[in-house]
This record gives structure tokens, sequence and C-alpha cells, in this order.
């Protein structure tokens, strides 16, 4: 029986129903048939009366709707070479292998979290099966690079390794690498996270990773290459990706703001950069969550209420301490900032990059520097200093009371830097005494001149 309408409550309001019944005697052909009772739907953005009594669905109505919200780090995402940041070593040597038609088998990008690792295999991907390609200086609207960004492109294969990493799925893979492309020149298999496939899954991969068919190419991506096997990595390109620097964060970000007309300064997107600790996704979804928080204007102190950081006034004040052996103004400081509600484990990691910083300065100045304010440090202090610090970031992250640890670490710290090793106190002893008899000698010899 085809669909039938219930009898309707008088106290109650339906919007239109849509239902679908396959026509007898006619199968895979289906009709539609549409009940419109009292009331409408009405979409407020756009003032559109989507249902209203005796009115039809025009597909019109539906294009007219608000597309749904990207974020950030997925709108910005590189879609060519020229759009990766801070990997130019990487760029460069895929661009050379496709000009000089040197493209092999197997690459295997590794590198921190949200440094570019697949986007570079999907860019990769969309060199060698572009329209005309291989080539590095490929057209974005390429409807084969399109359906490639879309993930609909049949010859680009992207696989989770922590879900598909059994010997079943490497098996499937093995079996399905014999056909030839449908759409593009190559058949690209780009699996993410493949440490997390198992040695069996590893060691049945191994024949078909040594000797593809020519038509196929592997691009394997992971943040812990210490867990893949050494008879993997032999078969690969290895590419390193480093950590984005904080001022190609800054400067990337900007141009962001300005496309999305987004009003910041340049101390929250340092800021924003400090937090990102090298990865582009993580600075571009920290921006992202401040546009939510602070509309289109954004400041510094907007970034650090919002995430409890520190100004980099603050943590130069509390390094100066540190350095003078003020442990009053070491407590005050530490005070203000349980006080604000800021992040004191972040505080501490950020008084580590500062003395690490001064460390290498002194080392490049002679063995002293005066860059964690007016005091004099030499190397050896501000090595006992920073490993002071980094002995007690476990027991802040840990402990109980993170602001008691803190204080302790900090004046443990000033107690360290301010020892002296005793290695080098003998070395000086020794050096002193050596030059005692020298001078006894003279001065005896003067006195018994005439």
């Amino acid at each position: 029986m085809h669909g039938q309408t219930h009898e309707l409550r008088q106290d109650r309001k339906v919007a239109t129903v849509v239902t679908f019944s396959q026509c007898r005697g006619v199968p895979g052909h289906f009709h539609f048939q549409r009940w419109i009772d009292e009331g409408f739907w009405r979409l407020r953005k756009t003032n559109l009366e989507l249902f209203k009594p005796g009115a039809d669905l025009h597909p019109s109505a539906l294009r007219s709707m608000p597309a749904a919200y990207q974020v950030i780090a997925r709108k910005w995402r590189p879609q060519t070479f020229d759009d990766v940041v801070g990997q130019d070593h990487v760029v460069r040597t895929l661009r050379n292998a496709i000009a000089r038609n040197r493209i092999a088998h197997a690459y295997l990008f590794v590198g921190p979290r949200g440094t570019g690792k697949t986007s570079t295999a999907r860019i990769f991907a969309k060199a060698l099966n572009c329209t005309g390609g291989p080539k590095a200086d490929f057209d974005p609207a390429d409807p084969a690079c399109v359906a490639i960004a879309e993930g609909s492109h049949l010859d680009v294969i992207e696989i989770d390794g922590a879900s598909n990493n059994g010997v079943d799925q490497v098996r499937e893979l093995r079996e399905t690498v014999q056909y030839a492309p449908a759409q593009g020149r190559f058949k690209v298999y780009i699996i993410d996270e493949v440490h997390m496939l198992t040695t069996a899954a590893f060691n049945a991969l191994l024949k078909t990773l040594e000797e593809p068919p020519e038509h196929v190419k592997f691009v394997f991506a992971t943040t812990d290459p210490q867990k893949l096997l050494p008879t993997i990595v032999s078969r690969c390109q290895r590419f390193d990706l480093k950590p984005i620097p904080p001022e190609l964060i800054v400067q990337h970000l900007r141009k962001i703001a300005d496309a999305e007309g987004v009003k910041v300064t340049d101390g929250a997107l340092a800021c924003i950069a400090r937090m990102a600790d090298g990865g582009m996704r993580d600075s571009q979804s920290i921006f992202d969550q401040m546009i939510s928080f602070c509309g289109q204007e954004i400041s510094e102190a907007d970034v650090l209420d919002v995430y409890g950081l520190i100004s980099e006034e603050k943590i130069a004040a509390l390094a100066s301490a540190v350095a003078r052996g003020d442990n009053a103004a070491i407590v005050q400081i530490v005070d203000e900032c349980d006080t604000a509600g800021r992040d004191l484990t972040r505080l501490l990691l950020d008084l580590e990059n500062t003395v690490r910083t001064a460390l290498l300065q002194s080392i490049a100045e002679g063995g002293k520097t005066t860059a964690l304010g007016q005091v004099s440090l030499t190397t050896e202090q501000l090595t006992r200093l920073l490993d002071a610090l980094r002995e007690g970031e476990s027991k802040v992250k840990l402990g109980l009371s993170e602001k008691i640890n803190l204080e302790v670490t900090l004046l443990k710290a000033v107690e360290s830097s301010r020892a002296r090793a005793i290695d080098s106190l003998i070395k000086e002893l020794t050096a002193l005494a050596d030059e005692l008899p020298d001078e006894a000698a003279e001065t005896e010899g003067s006195k018994k001149k005439p």
C-alpha cells in the first residue's frame, strides 16, 4: 500500500513530510509523494521559506542555504608546493625529482605533528597525477587535483595505519596494487601513522615495497620513526620535516588574518606561535579558537587569558631574578602568576627556553654572557641552572602542589648556579700552586742581592 497519512491531532501542527515509496510493478524507480499540512518551516538566517502550505520544494532553495563552516586548518591547508611553509629542503628535493624524472617508488616523511607530512604527500600525489603530469607546477583547479584534495580520486588511496595495521589489510593492498590506474598515471598509496603497523604486516609488505609495479608509488608518514623496521626504512627515501620556526608561523598567521579580516596584534601572534611548538596546524587551531572567543579583534592579553600563558616580560623578569639570586622576587613573581591563574608548568618550560638561549649565547661569546640581566653568568653556571630546572620539571607536572614544587625548583636552581664544580676548583688550586714556587724563588733571590 502506498504511504498513508495518519490522522493529525488538532493541537499539533506538522510541517511538510516527504515519503518515498517504490512504484508497484516498476522495480528500481521511485516517485515522490508530498503531504503539506498546516504550518511551515522557516530558515531564519536567510529568511527563506522552505515549506509552507501549498508551496513546492525547489532545488534553488537548498542551494541558497549557508555552507557548512570549515576550520582554518582545513581551509588553509597547503594545496601546492609553494604553499608549504618551513620545509624548503623537502619541497626542493621533490621538485627536482619530478623535473629530472627521478621519482622513487617509496617515500617516508618523518616529523612532529602539524608540520605538513600528509599535506606534502597529497601535493606530491597531485604532481604525479595532474593533467599532463608529472609536473611540479600544476594547476590546483585541475579536476584531478581537486579530486585528490577532496579524497575522491580513485588512484590516490589514503590509509590510516592505526586502524589498518594487520596482515589481512596488507594482503588486500598487495592484491590491489596489481591493477592498473583508473584515472591517473600512478596509483599512490599514502599510509599515515605507518609506525602503527604490526611487525607481521611490515614483513608482508617488504617484497611489494621493494619491487612494486611501475605504476605504484608509496608515501609513508610517521611521527615515530624509531618503531619502523630498518628493512622498511632502507627501501624508502626518507625526508625529515623539521618544526616550523616561530617567525614563519607568525608570518603565515598574519597572512591568514588579513585574508579573514581579523585584526590581531603581533604580540598575540607571537604567543600563538610559542604555544604551537613548531606545528602549523596547532597554531591555526589556536588562532581559530581565539577568533571564536574574541571576534574580529585579538590582543595579546586575550591569548594570555584564554590559555593561561605568561607574558615575555614576566618571564624575563623571573629569569633576571634567578640570575641575581633574588629569592624574594622569585617567590613574588610565582605568587602573582598563580593568583592570576596562569599555567605554572608552562612558565617553567618558557624559563628553560630562556636559559637555554642564554647558554648558547654564552658559548658564542667565549664563556660568559649577561643575557639574563645585568649579572654576568658563565657557561658552567648556566649549564647547572638549566640542569636544575630540567630536573624539577617532572615534580612540577606531577606533584600535588604545583606552586610549591615550582618555588622549590627555582630556589634549588639558584643554589646550583652559584655552586662550583670540585674538578674546576682543583684545577684552579693546582694552577695557583704551580705559580707559588716561582714567586718564592724570585723573592729569595732579591733578598740575597746586596
